[in-house]
């Protein structure tokens, strides 16, 4: 059932949808994997990434918002619930227990890059059938990349 009509033809309107849908699922997964490595990280770089890791979580939670209410205006309900996220989500995450400043560093620089190749994706895909959305992906994708570089930066010189 449709609850919300589109202005988009069927086809199109799909393939918007997965690609919110996808989306969706990174952005939840990805402020989890902060947050998780926020409560979780040890080391002398503690608070600053600890602090920098509540920006990512900021950002995605954002960006989850804004990517939700763009799948509910094509008439598609967006799936946040726990058990899709779990189901669907397949971006790097972090091993239990305490973690490591720097392999927390590299675990987002990871994590993010992984995203950023699949947003990358959906943005060629959504191209045609849905300028708006692909609009939306770009600037997560620029957002995202710019998160990307930040956290890059914490390890470099790598291996000293």
């Amino acid at each position: 059932m449709t609850v919300v009509k589109s202005t988009l033809p069927e086809p199109a309107r799909r393939v918007a949808a997965d690609a919110l849908q996808s989306t969706l699922v990174d952005l939840l997964g990805l402020s989890l994997i902060g947050k998780q490595a926020h409560w979780n990280i040890v080391g002398p770089r503690f608070r600053s990434i600890h602090l920098q890791l509540d920006d990512v979580v900021s950002v995605a939670r954002a960006f989850a918002d804004t990517v939700a209410e763009r799948s509910a205006a094509l008439g598609v309900p967006p799936d946040g619930r726990p058990e899709t996220i779990a189901a669907a989500y397949t971006l790097p995450g972090p091993k239990e227990g305490w973690v490591r400043d720097t392999e927390v560093v590299q675990l987002i620089v990871d994590t993010l890059e992984a995203a950023i190749e699949r947003l990358r994706e959906r943005v060629a895909a959504t191209a045609e059938p849905d300028p708006v959305t692909q609009d939306l992906l770009i600037g997560i994708t620029s957002e995202l990349e710019k998160q990307r570089w930040m956290f890059d930066a914490e390890n470099w010189p790598r291996g000293e």
